[in-house]
This record gives structure tokens, sequence and C-alpha cells, in this order.
């Protein structure tokens, strides 16, 4: 332990942490905007700088240790010299940034302009002169990059290259002229990027984010000759609430509900019930190639994010991704046949759209082989960020809503499908019923696999079913991913079932969540807090096992036939192909 002396009060902290961590340990807050804890530790910005005694120059609290050799000294937070050097390093941000913040999707949630509402800088108290113009990059389907807002802080490098292990981003030219950009200033879509937004979520500014498709919506919605139909993924009801005031883990499924329908949607369906789906068919065809000797280990494929990045770096392995649709476009498939069917509309004058936690379905919803009934299974995919956008512009008082259900039969999910939000959430959902149809219905048959839940990186389990030891693997972030593939390919690991998520956490921390800003991202571990919301929806459910949900049973009955029927495969399977950004 050091003493050390804090704006002259007296503390002892371990040795070794930094002065941002001892603080915040202690009560204060020392603002931030490049620094995000274990990925983007390098003191560039200098906001978070402090005076410190013997120290020739203030020293960036966020880099730095305390040592035995600060013993006894006193640290100034707020010192005038301190805040007035944080005022001139925003005032230098803003000569060469785009103003333009009523325009700007991040306006009101913006740790820039926070910084300089609390530091009292204004459009009146920044440098004038020359300002760098970059062209925007609209080239992705799922995002925009606008380099005239970028403050050059590198988090989203840092989000790219260490979390995700791609790093399709970096800084091209110096000084001045720096701009975060692509090799060559290759657009973002030439590259292997694999459209999972870790990049927006850590943004601080409105340099990066998602495309606003919430017009397409509107226009749609007031279009007489449409039947609107809607679906929100299991994660959006756990970050939701955020938006409105909720504290972070606060489930909102019935409000969300509520939200939707008063949007105007002709119907308002639950993803859940595609997770079941894909539960019925996922099991059933690991069951097929783990009996009848099928490609091993088998990965699952829900996560367009993970689909994209094992068809641009590991083509070796799509031989081993499940061929099942994501429950997303299981849902949209199943709306536009046996829905459509079933009410008597004709899928053309269906506009299907789904509510996501994720960037990397606004890619999905245009993949080949995802049209089962001769028209795309999804028309728009919003994010949550763009559901918030919604429910404000239509005036509706979000917490002042009713808690509804959504509309039957595709409004209702067991509490298997609730947790494929939650990294681990697609192994356990399928263990549950891949245990029931190797051992036959039995009350005390497992339904919590908890080896498989948490946030770590990588998990691995054994378990016995029936005459069969399954070994599974549960990985999330793509990183993480890459570190395991390896494994499997150097014959270092053995497993039979992998399940594998983009986003670190899973969908709960998906690229298009309701944002947090680092001061709350580095102290608060919002994968777990928003899992919890998602865990505790599972265990109030009476029907634990997707195979019990009897509206899973009437789809099959009256149109799928059974798991793994021919039909299934026309309405419920997809295929693969290697991207050529591979080569």
């Amino acid at each position: 332990m050091v003493n050390i002396k804090i704006n002259g009060i007296e503390y002892s902290v371990e040795e070794g942490t930094t002065i941002l961590e001892a603080c915040r340990a202690n009560g204060i807050r020392i603002p931030t905007l490049c620094w995000l804890k274990d990925t983007n530790t390098i003191g560039a910005c200098r906001i978070c700088v402090v005076e410190m005694t013997g120290a020739r120059s203030l020293v960036a609290a966020c880099v730095y240790p305390i040592s035995k050799f600060d013993e006894g000294k006193n640290i100034l937070t707020h010192s005038p010299a301190v805040l007035e050097s944080r005022k001139m390093t925003l005032q230098l941000l803003l000569s060469d940034h785009n103003m333009d913040c009523l325009a700007c999707a991040r306006s009101g949630h913006c740790e820039l302009q926070e910084l300089c509402r609390e530091l009292g800088v204004d459009n009146s108290t920044y440098f004038e002169g020359v300002k760098n113009e970059f062209d925007i990059d609209y080239s992705s389907k799922h995002m925009y990059r606008d380099n005239n807002k970028c403050i050059n802080c590198r988090r989203c490098i840092s989000a790219c290259e260490k979390v995700q292990g791609i790093g399709v981003i970096g800084a091209n030219e110096r000084g001045f002229n720096t701009e975060i950009n692509c090799a060559f200033n290759m657009d973002l879509a030439d590259t292997a990027c694999v459209s999972c937004g870790q990049c927006i979520a850590v943004c601080p500014t409105g340099a990066l984010s998602e495309k606003d498709d919430t017009d397409k919506v509107w226009d749609a919605l007031a279009d007489p000759d449409k039947i609107v139909v809607v679906q929100a993924a299991p994660a959006v009801r756990a970050s939701l609430g955020e938006a409105f005031g909720y504290p972070m883990g606060t489930p909102v499924e019935g409000k969300m509900i509520a939200a939707l329908r008063r949007l105007g949607f002709n119907a308002v369906f639950d993803t859940n019930f595609g997770a079941d789906l894909t539960i019925m068919e996922e099991s059933n065809e690991f069951i097929e190639r783990a009996t009848k000797g099928g490609v091993l280990p088998m990965i699952t494929s829900c996560s367009p994010g993970w689909v994209r990045y094992c068809e641009a770096y590991f083509p070796e392995f799509i031989p081993n991704l499940s061929s099942c649709k994501s429950p997303q476009q299981m849902s949209g498939a199943i709306i536009k046949t046996y829905w459509a069917k079933k009410m008597g509309y004709d899928p053309k004058d269906i506009v299907s759209v789904s509510v996501m936690p994720c960037t990397a379905k606004k890619f999905e919803i245009g993949r080949p082989d995802q049209s089962a009934s001769g028209y795309p299974d999804l028309d728009i995919s919003i994010t949550t960020r763009e559901l918030v956008k919604m429910i404000n512009r239509a005036g509706i008082r979000f917490r002042d809503l009713p808690d509804e259900k959504a509309d039957s039969p595709l409004g209702n999910g067991t509490g298997a499908a609730v947790i494929f939000g939650a990294t681990g959430g697609v192994m356990e959902a399928a263990l549950r019923t891949a245990v029931w149809k190797l051992t036959g219905e039995d009350p005390s048959s497992p339904v919590d696999f908890t080896e498989v839940r948490g946030v770590e990186g990588i998990k691995t389990a054994e378990y016995k079913v029936g005459d069969m030891t399954v070994k599974v693997a549960v990985v999330s972030g793509l990183a993480n991913a890459k570190k395991l593939l390896n494994m499997v390919k150097n014959g270092e690991i053995d497993v039979h079932f992998i399940e594998v998520m983009a986003c670190p956490g899973g969908c709960v921390n998906g690229g298009g969540q309701v944002i947090v800003p680092a001061d709350v991202r580095n102290f608060t571990d919002i994968r777990a807090e928003r899992a919890k919301a998602l865990y505790s929806l599972d265990s109030a459910n009476t029907l634990r096992k997707s195979h019990e949900s009897p509206d899973i049973k009437e789809v099959y009955e009256n149109f799928l036939e059974a798991p793994g029927s021919h039909k299934t495969h026309e309405v419920l399977h997809t295929s693969y192909t290697p991207s050529n950004l591979s080569k």
C-alpha cells in the first residue's frame, strides 16, 4: 500500500493502481475521452491530467501507476492549472470539429459535448483556424463514418483490433492531417469489416453511427396498402429501459411491446419465437451430426457478425456452421410463409421489421438464401437506439405505458429463447432440448446449465447426456473466437458443439444497443448487468424449454412437419460461401 494525498486528504492505495482508479475508488471522478479500461490505455487525449507533487508537468491520470516513490505526494484533480489545461484541450479539439450538433446522431449523448458543458467551453471560446474536411464514408450497409466529428481518441481502433481481433481501421497520416481510416483509404465496405458495430458502441462522439432506417419504417407505417409487422430481439428488452431512466439490467419487455403497438404496427411479434424455432432445428441438427458422423464441432450461426467473420477469416470452418438461419431470419421467414397464409395476406404486401441489438442485422437481411417466401425474410432492421428515436419522435411516454403481451402465436417464447441475448444462452437453450431429445422427457432433467453462463471470453464444459458425453465451448468476442478456432485447428481442444457470439458478452452488449459512456463502461460490467434481466425473465417463465412451447408445436404440426424436415430446410435453413475478402 502507498500513502498519498488527493486534494490534501490522505488515502492509502494499492501500489500499481492508476491515479484515475485511485480517485474513482475514493469518490472523485476524473474526466476521460480516450481511455477504455484494458483496451485503450494510451493517455493520448490529456483530458485526465492532474497536478502531482514533484512532477515537472501535468500527468495523465489514466496511465500513471502509483508506486512507492509517490509516498506522501499530493494529487490535485481540479486545480486552476488542471482545469485550464482541460479547457484548452477541448478548445483545440473543437477547432477541428464539425459543430453542427443539432443534426448529430449523438447530440445530447456525446461525451465531448458533455465535457464542454462541464468546463464552460462553447462556440465563442474555441480556437479558429484551418479545419480538415473529410468525405463521409457511407459505403457500408450498417454504418457510416464521419471523420469531421472524430477526435482521434482511437477507442474505435482498440475495439476493432484488440477486442475483435480484426483491425480494419487505424490512424492514417500524421499530425494535423491524422484521420481514422482503412488501409490505403479504402471504403469500409471494401474491407473485411464484419459489421459488429463495436466501434460505434465506444465512440465518444457522432463520428461513427449506424445508418438510420427509421424513415423507411415511418414510410411503411403510413402506407395503407402495406401490412407492417415487427419483432424485437431478446437483448433489446435488457437495454431499452436505460434510455428512459431505468437502472441498467431492468427488463422492460411489456412496455417495449406496448410502445411498438402504439407506433402503429399491424402486428407485434417477438424474436423469442424465432429463437425457440432455432433451438428445435439446431438441437436436431447437432444430434444428427453427432450420431451419424456429421461434421463436428458444430458451430452456431445466430450471430451474423460471427458468420461474416467465419466466411472472411476462417472459411475452412464453413462446413462446421449450423445451417440454421438466425432467430431474426427464422421469424421473418415464418411471418411471410405460415403467418401470411394463415391470415390470407400476400407476402409481397408485408413489410417485416426487426428491432435488434445488432448493427450486423442490417447486413444480414440482404444475405443470399434468406427469402423463403420468394421475398426477403426481413425488409428493415433497426437497432435499439433507432427504436428509442421512434418512441421519442412519436411522443410516447415510455414509463407511463402498461405492460402488454405480443401477438400470438409468433409473439410467444420460452425462457430458453430469452437467454439467447447473453453469451452462453444459445448453448444452454440447445442443451435443454438436446437432453430431452436424447433421454426422453424427465421432470428431473436439468434446466440450468450454469457452467456456460458468465462473461468470460472462452468457457468450456462437459455433460453426460444418455450414452453421450457432450463437450461444449462458448465464446464471445471475435478475438476470443480466433483463439478458440486456432485451438481446434491445432488439436489443442476437443469439443463437439461451439457457440460463438461476435460481441463480447453476447447480444446484450451488441453494437446497436443503448450507448453507455466510457465513464460508466469502464467501471460497470454492462454485459453482466444486462444479462441479469434476461435470466430473470427466464426463471420467471413457466415454460423454460423450447420444445415445451405450444406455439412451436402448432407451427410444426400445421406447417413445418418436424425438425429437420424437407419443409424446414426450405424455410428455416440457409447456406454460406467463403468471402472474397478472405483471399
